[in-house]
């Protein structure tokens, strides 16, 4: 079993910027793939990016705000958000898919933009 625990959620005025962080119990240099993924109230959880050995993949509406990354000697995957907006509110959950198969899922951290 792998826990992944997010940080760095919290208030920020619109156009500020977070960084979040998702820990993991196990190695990161295992992973096939990690990524960042969100759900905000009444709306489907959706992938916001993604990253696959030196590979990244954003969706449309954070491309140009939002950085990848991961410290595999930290076994972190981060996430930089800049210029923040009212909608990119929502719960953020880190999600690892390890070369053997397996799936796992962070507790989530919530991200709040608001004045």
């Amino acid at each position: 079993q792998v826990q992944l625990v997010e940080s760095g959620g919290g208030l920020v005025q619109p156009g500020g910027s977070l960084r979040l962080s998702c820990a993991a119990s196990r190695s990161i240099a295992s992973t096939y793939s990690m990524g960042w993924y969100r759900q905000a109230p009444v709306k489907e959880r959706e992938l916001v990016t993604s990253i696959t050995g030196d590979n990244t993949n954003y969706a449309d509406f954070v491309k140009g705000r939002f950085t990848i990354s991961r410290d595999n000697a930290k076994n972190t995957l981060y996430l930089r958000m800049n210029s923040l907006k009212p909608e990119d509110t929502a719960v953020y959950y880190c999600r690892a898919i390890y070369n053997w198969g397996a799936i796992y899922w962070g507790q989530g951290t919530q991200v709040t933009v608001s004045s």
